[in-house]
């Protein structure tokens, strides 16, 4: 007995001819619509990141021409005692914040990831420090943090027999006390990055985790924290990187004192700019901390795929 055969559907010349049309007309669209943020990005970051790697290479010299001079100014930058501290200072200052941030926005998603109307709204009012302006945060938090006994934070500090503290006046404490500004204003951002991530979980997966007899802890552990890898993994990226470029909040709590024990890398460009007016020198530092982002970054993004080809 001789078995049907039955074969593909054969597509007409025409009907290739028409398919092959729509796509030819279909891939400059989604082009057109990025073509705007992608003309934007081109002259305000990546045009200006390539004249500032130029720039590098040359000692500033403005209206009597610019003058070669190689690496030197690398060289310097790494030879450079203040350019050193201020590296150490963004890099603790890195960490802290970002692993402060990470986990105050953790337990605030897991604290506000219902979707009841009221945690909506309470959700919504924890987010508004992210939205507000750096600025303005640290003029407000540079006024609560008066060093005087009549502070807004040392009154009430007195009040429960503690202080008055020296919060950014003191060397010892000024940097620690920036970070505890960051981490209030960074967490919300990075809760509603968790809260989105908790939201694609599965839920059938907590409910066989209940059945087998697991508690909340466990939960956590075996279920939560596993699926929530790839977002984690986004919230370090941007935290590190945000890390990194830290600028604002220094500048206006503490101008990089007192005696530089806040200098950030970003801080001690800046002065170099503005007050040295050695704009090669600022451009050679700022080379040298985009090249350690991108490398930061691909370090993490690789340490991230071997952990999921490892599980």
């Amino acid at each position: 007995m001789a078995l049907a055969r039955t074969s593909a559907p054969v597509a007409l010349p025409a009907q290739r001819d028409r398919s092959g049309a729509r796509r030819r007309l279909a891939w400059p669209t989604p082009w057109l619509f990025l073509a705007p943020a992608l003309v934007f990005f081109a002259l305000f970051k990546f045009w200006p990141s390539i004249e500032g790697v130029y720039l590098s290479l040359f000692h500033v010299r403005p209206y009597l021409g610019d003058q070669w001079v190689g690496t030197a100014n690398f060289s310097r930058a790494l030879s450079d005692p203040v350019l050193r501290s201020a590296v150490g200072h963004t890099v603790l200052d890195a960490a802290g914040q970002v692993a402060g941030s990470m986990l105050v926005g953790f337990l605030l998603a897991l604290l506000l990831e219902a979707p009841a109307r009221h945690v909506r709204i309470l959700r919504t009012a924890v987010f508004l420090p992210a939205v507000t302006a750096m600025v303005a945060v640290a003029e407000l938090w540079g006024a609560l943090l008066f060093a005087g006994p009549y502070g807004a934070v040392n009154s009430l500090l007195g009040h429960l027999g503690v202080g008055p503290l020296p919060f950014l006046d003191s060397p010892d404490s000024a940097l620690w006390t920036v970070m505890l500004v960051q981490i209030w204003k960074n967490a919300p951002y990075d809760m509603v990055i968790f809260v989105a991530g908790l939201v694609g979980i599965d839920r059938q997966l907590y409910e066989a985790a209940s059945i087998d007899g697991a508690g909340a802890w466990q939960r956590l552990r075996a279920v939560t924290l596993p699926a929530l890898r790839p977002v984690t993994t986004i919230v370090l990226i941007l935290g590190l990187i945000r890390g990194l470029r830290v600028f604002t909040e220094i500048y206006v709590l503490t101008h990089g004192g007192p005696g530089g024990s806040t200098e950030s890398v970003v801080t001690y460009t800046y002065s170099t700019t503005v007050t040295d007016n050695d704009a090669g020198y600022a451009a050679a530092i700022s080379t040298l901390l985009l090249v350690a982002t991108i490398a930061l970054t691909g370090v993490t993004l690789w340490w991230r795929q071997r952990r999921e080809a490892d599980a």
